[in-house]
């Protein structure tokens, strides 16, 4: 007899925002910590696709950035001119 494993709508969203949480936990303990999207993957133990929607999620939210040789790290520990945050615009004042 196959057991079935029953995902109720509130479940996968507290799992993503524990994964979330966590990595976050991770870049707030070591500041200047500067990680490939790989690194975090063995550090926090998550797979490929996660690690993705979560390192993207945290750059949405202007916690991370992701420099262009595709490091993370927070937004308040390094310079934007060489680095992408999503969310990013910019406003021209004309007077």
């Amino acid at each position: 007899m196959e057991e079935s494993i029953r995902i109720m709508p509130g479940d996968h969203m507290n799992t993503i925002d524990d994964l979330r949480s966590r990595v976050k936990g991770e870049f707030l303990e070591m500041p200047g910590l500067r990680l490939k999207s790989d690194q975090v993957q063995r550090l926090c133990g998550l797979d490929e696709t996660m690690c993705h929607l979560v390192l993207e999620a945290l750059v949405d939210e202007n916690f991370l950035y992701q420099t262009s040789e595709g490091t993370y790290a927070r937004l308040t520990d390094g310079e934007l001119s060489r680095s992408r945050a999503a969310n990013t615009h910019l406003i021209t004042i004309v007077p």
